[in-house]
């Protein structure tokens, strides 16, 4: 019998969906409190997970779900590079 490997999970705050670890995009509030988009997934700090899609970093942003995950305020800046990174990266 073959084994399955089991696909990570987890929820965008953005819209709420559940989707595959791979699929998502990963923000990261390293110890030292920056806030960075991490490519690799393996960055140290407490993450939070958001659809590559700006429509559901808009609706995280409304609802301030970004900044529950990560429990510290989001200042504008780093909204504005996280969609100048997000469309670079499509």
């Amino acid at each position: 019998m073959q084994k399955v490997k089991k696909i990570p999970q987890r929820q965008c705050v953005g819209c709420r969906a559940m989707k595959d670890k791979k699929s998502l995009l990963r923000l990261v509030k390293t110890p030292e409190g920056d806030i960075l988009l991490d490519a690799t997934g393996k960055k140290s700090g407490r993450g939070a997970y958001v659809c590559p899609d700006s429509e559901c970093l808009k609706k995280a942003r409304k609802s301030r779900a970004l900044e529950r995950a990560l429990e510290t305020a989001i200042p504008d800046a780093v909204y504005e590079a996280l969609v100048q990174q997000m469309e670079a990266s499509l």
